[in-house]
């Protein structure tokens, strides 16, 4: 059975986890893998010094493992893929089993930056939103969800993450087949690229 991989790639909180979730939930035959799975753990270092490193950089995350895991997905063999916890920063000690499917959806903010995993993603979505609002939604989320307190978001939001979108993040979407803007409020352009999936898969 031939299998799709769709990449999808964007800045920190631009809506490419909806738009991966809304493409996922379209299909009967479809797994969604982020790139968020694959952060080093770094157990060596305290909560505190963990805190403070680079999460927004490629060299941060295991991306090899990640390259032979889909390989491994597009042979039709299920994988068992690391889980990150973010409010510790650190991987959670448990893998999680993940069978093959005939949609591979691949989603994070620096996947096309890798050539080996860029080569791997038959269709490569690049989600994009303004500055502003991605900031906002960041904020938000972290705060809300992953225990962070606000003034902590924006230092690192400054240090690292404005930075390392400009220097990774952005170049990488003149990798893209399609760029979505507004991000998963474009219902349109959704619509749009679930049907060229349907007619590619028949």
């Amino acid at each position: 059975m031939d299998r799709i991989v769709i990449g999808i790639a964007g800045g920190t909180a631009s809506g490419k986890t909806t738009v991966a979730e809304k493409i996922f939930e379209a299909f009967d035959d479809a797994v969604l893998l982020s790139h968020d799975f694959y952060y080093k753990s770094h157990d060596e270092l305290s909560l505190e010094e963990r805190s403070e490193l680079n999460y927004d950089h490629p060299d941060s995350l295991d991306t090899a493992l990640m390259v032979e895991h889909i390989k491994e997905l597009k042979r039709g063999n299920a994988i068992m893929h690391p889980t990150y916890d973010f409010t510790n920063y650190t991987r959670h000690p448990v893998l999680r089993r993940m069978d093959s499917a005939k949609i591979i959806i691949v989603e994070g903010i620096l996947i096309f930056t890798d050539s080996k995993l860029c080569r791997l993603c038959d269709v490569k979505l690049f989600v994009d939103a303004p500055a502003d609002v991605r900031f906002i939604r960041r904020l938000t989320r972290d705060v809300t969800e992953r225990g962070r307190n606000m003034q902590s978001v924006i230092n690192q939001y400054l240090s690292t993450v404005k930075p390392m979108h400009e220097q990774f993040v952005e170049p990488s979407k003149a990798k893209a087949d399609l760029i979505i803007p507004q991000g998963g409020h474009n219902q349109i352009a959704i619509d749009m690229i679930i049907d060229g999936i349907k007619k590619k898969l028949a």
